[in-house]
This record gives C-alpha cells, sequence and structure tokens, in this order.
C-alpha cells in the first residue's frame, strides 16, 4: 500500500521547483485510475506556485496567534495531546459554527499542532499541509480546520481523533488500548486503502509518501483517517508519464500484513531474522498452510482462514518490486472490502469456519526461542492528534 525507505528528512516543496539531489522516477501507473468509493466533495486543483497563492486559495480559516493561546489556556502542559518530529500539539475549543475561541470544555474540541522551531520540519512542511489538507475533502482524510501564521508561530488547527493513532493501539501494552479485534484491523486497512485511492485519484494524484501506522487516526466509530502531509507532492501531470522524487519518508514499509501481524515494519529488538517484518512475513505469506504463523496471536478464534489468506495474497501482491504485479489502490479497497464483517456482527462470527488452525511444530531452535521469550517492543511515538 506504500513503500517508506528513508529516514525522515525535509520534505520537497509542494509547489514545482528544480530537482536535485539524488530522485527516484515514479511511474503514473503506480497511481490508481478514478476511484467509484471516493465519497469525495471535492478535487484538487492545480497546485500554487508561491506561499501567498497557498494561503489564499486554502478553504479553512486563518488565526492569530493570541486566538490559539486563548483555545489552548496558553498551551498549557496538561493540555498537551502528543509529540512529533513537527512539534507539540494541544487540546483546544473553538465554536462549531462560527470557529472562534470557546471556553475549555465547551464547544468543538480540535487539536492545535504547533511547530517546534529546532525540531525536524519546518515552514515547508507546514505549507505543504495547508497546500493539500487546505484543498482536499474526503472521508478518509483528517480534516484541517485553520491555521496560523504569525511572526515566527506556524500552526495548524485539525479535527481532534479521539481513538489516535492505528500505531498506540497496535503496539502499546496497557488497560486503555486494548488489541483490535480481527473485524476493527480490516475496518481500519479498508478505510486508510480508501484514503489512499482518492489521493491515488485521476482527480486528484497526490503521492502521499509517508503511509505508516502512526499517521493512521481513528476517530470514535474506528473510522481510518491519513494525517501528515508534509512529505506530499503532486502526482503526475498533462501529458507526464512519471515524476522524480526523492525517497521520502520513515523507515520500513507499510502494508496489510502490517496491521494482522502486531509486528513492526522494522525492530531492531526483535530476534534475527525478524527484525524486517518484510523479510520475515514472506515465507509465510507466499504458503496458504502457514499463513496463521504470521498473524496476532491475540486475533485467535476471530477470523476464518479464507479472510486470512486473502488479506495474505493482497499482501504480497503489495510487496512486488515490480509495479506490473502491485494492484493499484481500486483494487486494494475492492478486495479488503469483501474481508469486512457483516452489518451487525460480531468478530466476523457469520464468517467464522473453523478460525483455530493447528499448533506448527517448530522448524528450528531459533524460533522455538522467540516464542518462548517474549521481546519487548519500544514505546511507540504518540500521535498528534488525539488524548
Amino acid at each position: 500500500m506504500g513503500i517508506c525507505l528513508s529516514p525522515r528528512i525535509k520534505a520537497e516543496s509542494p509547489w514545482r521547483i528544480g530537482m536535485n539531489m539524488r530522485s527516484t522516477s515514479i511511474d503514473v501507473n503506480d497511481l490508481s485510475g478514478s476511484t467509484s468509493n471516493s465519497n469525495s466533495s471535492s478535487v484538487a486543483p492545480p497546485t500554487p506556485r508561491n506561499e501567498g497563492e497557498i494561503l489564499q486559495s486554502s478553504n479553512v480559516k486563518s488565526f492569530t496567534f493570541y486566538e490559539l493561546k486563548m483555545a489552548t489556556r496558553n498551551f498549557r502542559p496538561d493540555s498537551v495531546l502528543g509529540e512529533g518530529g513537527f512539534g507539540r500539539v494541544f487540546k483546544g475549543w473553538i465554536d462549531e459554527n462560527s470557529l472562534t475561541v470557546a471556553k475549555a470544555g465547551t464547544g468543538m474540541v480540535v487539536a492545535v499542532k504547533r511547530l517546534n522551531q529546532e525540531g525536524f520540519q519546518g515552514h515547508r512542511e507546514w505549507l505543504a499541509e495547508v497546500n493539500y489538507l487546505g484543498q482536499l475533502y474526503h472521508p478518509n482524510l483528517v480534516r484541517l480546520i485553520g491555521y496560523c501564521l504569525e511572526e515566527e508561530h506556524r500552526l495548524l488547527i485539525y479535527e481532534f481523533m479521539p481513538r489516535g493513532s492505528l500505531e498506540n493501539h497496535l503496539f502499546r501494552r496497557g488497560s486503555y488500548f486494548q488489541p483490535l479485534s480481527w473485524s476493527l484491523r480490516m475496518k481500519v486497512a479498508l478505510g486508510a486503502a480508501r484514503g489512499l485511492a482518492f489521493l491515488h485519484s485521476s482527480e486528484v494524484k497526490v503521492i502521499y509518501r509517508d503511509f505508516k501506522t502512526a499517521n493512521i487516526l481513528l476517530d470514535s466509530n474506528y473510522n481510518a483517517k491519513l494525517s501528515d502531509f508534509g512529505l506530499a507532492k503532486d502526482g503526475p501531470t498533462g501529458d507526464q508519464s512519471h515524476v522524480s522524487t526523492r525517497v521520502m519518508g520513515t523507515y520500513g514499509y507499510a502494508a496489510p500484513e502490517y496491521i494482522a501481524t502486531g509486528k513492526r515494519a522494522v525492530d531492531k529488538n526483535r530476534p534475527p531474522g525478524e527484525q524486517s517484518l518484510v523479510e520475515w512475513a514472506k515465507p509465510y505469506m507466499a504458503n496458504k498452510r502457514k499463513v496463521f504463523r504470521m498473524l496476532d496471536s491475540r486475533l485467535e478464534g476471530q477470523y476464518a482462514m479464507e479472510d486470512a489468506q486473502k488479506a495474505s495474497v493482497l499482501a504480497l501482491q503489495c510487496l512486488s518490486m515490480d509495479m506490473k504485479f502491485r494492484p493499484n489502490m481500486d483494487k486494494v479497497v475492492a478486495t479488503l472490502e469483501q474481508l469486512q464483517a457483516p452489518e451487525g456482527s460480531e468478530a466476523c462470527k457469520s464468517k467464522l469456519g473453523n478460525p483455530t488452525p493447528p499448533r506448527a511444530r517448530s522448524h528450528s531452535i531459533e524460533s522455538t526461542r522467540s516464542r518462548n521469550q517474549s521481546v519487548p517492543y519500544p514505546r511507540p511515538s504518540t500521535s498528534p492528534l488525539f488524548a
């Protein structure tokens, strides 16, 4: 569903600039055709070429720094929702209709992201967020409500996502974050895929470049929305069939098996042979009888093996190094739609046959050790848009 292969570095400008450094050619066929299920209310206009045009063309509100100080109770420490490469994110309140500052605890809750001048990201990433999220509307993209550009201050105001990031639900251990069920994981995967399908559609053509579980946020009903467009870039336009782009994003690979296994894309704390999720999972994905070995053990009894095999085949196709064998996002969406739990069902009960697979024999001393010894996962970064 997306490849992210380098440490996070500064993004290219969202408007067209001269290419430098190392670049990678991306074929227009990597972007899907029109998306029938996009449910979008907008079509992206041509990307503005300068900062003034971007800010004038965005469909979001411009806030003053004073207004945001009032909305967040002067950026009090107890209002902090999280912190990332961009900076801290604070909980704030505004009136839902007028978008004016509201008293704490009243009105609509928002997430206010404030740029850290000494952080990893800067004005270019801030402007990219305004450029894309200020013009694109889709149920599976996080909503940008407004921004603040005042002297050295750079802030962004988003809708509040009460269930936080998918990353925290998959990797955090604690009473607050319970393991996501199989049916919820498939729902989240479908929502994220629909967001990417919209971005890849012929009307939009945006290359996201930072698809990972930390950037998939969940609302109160576990509807997934893509966030963080600081690294996004326009896809090919006109007669172009390719665009040049540096390899961007966060080291690792994000694909459907990422959600189903409960493992990180790259985890140096895992035993040798398991540190790269892709390399570890491929042998199991290619064998129908071994698929269950890579699935999160906490999901046992929740899925039909037929569904697990379909998800595995899809993931394997998405991992192909040859773009001709990778499905476009419309096809990914269509496959994931087939794996959704029926309305009113509980954890796909109506689709269960014999979901509990037989216990497999260990094929090596190393694999036996890896099952008997629990390896702690590193604490994930806090999602910026939730409490």
